[in-house]
């Protein structure tokens, strides 16, 4: 045991106040069954939550057989996962049903579709003893460069958000799971990845994007998610999450939000870099927030979090009747979403490749036995955003069909052209790019392959970038309606 696990007398605090501060906190960790000796120990001293990612995942009785574990420990235990859909997910391997991004429920603009690629997420997690979803996106997509919300918001327009967000959120709500907007009060009008950086959102206030977050409050949203931005319109000394007037004085007081505030990851570079971990915890709580997330799966930083909060409320830094109200919240939280429901029922398991369909808004191209050319990003380590390629999706279709793969700017952009060239040969050629603007080299690669092959058939996998067809993201079903599309099939 550490000597942080240990509070000293001079930090010792009264139990019933040493169990709000830890309700307080949201722990990420490792492992796939047992339970680590020192999230056993916070949870007993009343840990608000965990939060599961992709190492914590083998298959679904595993993922069951956890929460359960996690539950008998302490029944009020929040226990919780980032669950939008589309290229970004954590129980691929737990057999997550197949939804398209949220961009792509936004081009098709049906509200019902939406609540039932809600309803078929929100359902998995049931089944799987998970009760609370870091989802949807409420951000609205404004710059064309955003390098981190893109297929990921419903869309561009504030309107449209708002009506997708109410969808997505009555959906979970009806399957007793929690869900949680974020990234409060907007991520999309920045040209940084607060996960890298901190980013600001210069535009004047009137120019915020605060119209899906009032959508959520008005759908009965019981979380909302901050933001690691710097608002100068609201706040010019400090980001969302850190800021009194924005959590206080424009969520609570303005917005009328009486909601679970809970910050992003604390370990998140916008945080980590500029203030630490341990002190950003302290800050957010003081400025509002409910519950911080440690995401990292080593708990000494969770200690370090914690041990900071202690020591704040002992020496009168952090106020006692601020953390009371903040675990007070929590607790409303957990005694309407901490159990799972004993039954649940079914799904619709085909909602997500109907809404992929849908989205593709192109005549069949019959393009048959083609070599596809699939560019794009290296995964997003923080997200899981990735791992799906297009050349699968069209060989489901298509075995006639092959092709090459290029994730990540390659050293020698011609030599890889060339060598695309010599495996193709007289196949019918396909080149997709996914947000080629925000990366040039595939913009670069592709039109050196144009060049050559000027007839070559053009796919986006992202925003739309130029291509004749578009999925607007990079699911497993965006991308089996592209190559649908593409074989004239479906």
């Amino acid at each position: 045991m550490t000597s942080t696990e240990h509070p000293s007398v001079r930090t010792a605090l009264p139990v019933d106040l040493d169990e709000a501060a830890h309700r307080c906190l949201v722990a990420g960790f490792e492992g796939t069954t047992a339970v680590p000796d020192t999230l056993k120990r916070l949870i007993d001293r009343g840990l608000g939550g965990v939060i599961l990612f992709t190492r914590n995942v083998r298959d679904a009785e595993q993922v069951r057989r956890l929460t359960d574990t996690l539950r008998a420990l302490r029944p009020d235990l929040l226990v919780a996962i980032d669950n939008e859909g589309g290229g970004i997910g954590h129980l691929v391997a737990a057999g997550a049903p197949e939804v398209p991004g949220s961009y792509a429920l936004g081009v098709v603009d049906d509200p019902d579709l939406t609540a039932r690629c809600a309803d078929a997420l929100a359902g998995h997690l049931a089944a799987l003893g998970i009760t609370a979803s870091y989802a949807p996106v409420a951000d609205v997509q404004r710059k064309a460069d955003n390098p981190i919300v893109r297929t990921r918001a419903f869309g561009e327009e504030s309107g449209l958000v708002s009506r997708h967000l109410s969808a997505w959120i009555a959906a979970t709500e009806a399957r007793g799971i929690a869900s949680c907007a974020k990234h409060f009060p907007g991520h999309g009008g920045t040209l940084t990845d607060s996960h890298h950086e901190l980013a600001v959102d210069p535009r004047p206030y009137e120019e915020l994007d605060l119209e899906p977050f009032r959508a959520a409050i008005a759908a009965g949203v019981p979380m909302l998610m901050s933001a690691h931005v710097v608002f100068p319109a609201l706040d010019a000394n400090r980001p969302a999450t850190l800021s009194r007037r924005i959590l206080g004085d424009l969520l609570r007081h303005e917005l009328e939000f009486e909601g679970v505030l809970v910050s992003d990851a604390l370990e998140m570079k916008a945080i980590a870099d500029l203030y630490g971990e341990a002190a950003g915890a302290r800050i957010a709580l003081a400025a509002g927030a409910d519950q911080v997330i440690v995401a990292v799966p080593d708990l000494r930083v969770t200690l370090e979090c914690r041990d900071a909060v202690l020591e704040a409320l002992r020496d009168g830094v952090l106020a006692e009747e601020r953390v009371r109200e903040a675990a007070g919240r929590v607790q409303r939280l957990v005694e309407r979403y901490a159990t799972p429901a004993a039954q649940v029922a079914p799904w619709d398991a085909e909602a997500g490749l109907e809404a992929a369909r849908r989205a593709v808004r192109v005549p069949p191209l019959g393009v048959r036995g083609a070599h596809v050319v699939d560019l794009f990003p290296a995964p997003h380590p923080a997200l899981n955003w990735g791992g799906e390629d297009l050349l699968t999706q069209v060989l489901a279709v298509d075995p006639t069909a092959t092709g090459t793969a290029v994730a990540g700017e390659p050293a020698d952009l011609e030599g890889v052209a060339a060598e695309i060239l010599v495996k193709a040969g007289d196949a019918p050629l396909v080149v997709a790019t996914c947000d080629a603007g925000l990366y040039p080299w595939q913009g670069r690669l592709r039109d050196v392959l144009l060049a050559r092959r000027p007839g070559a058939v053009q796919v986006a996998t992202g925003l739309p970038d130029g291509g004749a067809v578009c999925s607007y993201g990079r699911g497993k079903v965006n991308l089996r309606a592209v190559a649908e599309v593409l074989v004239g099939a479906g």
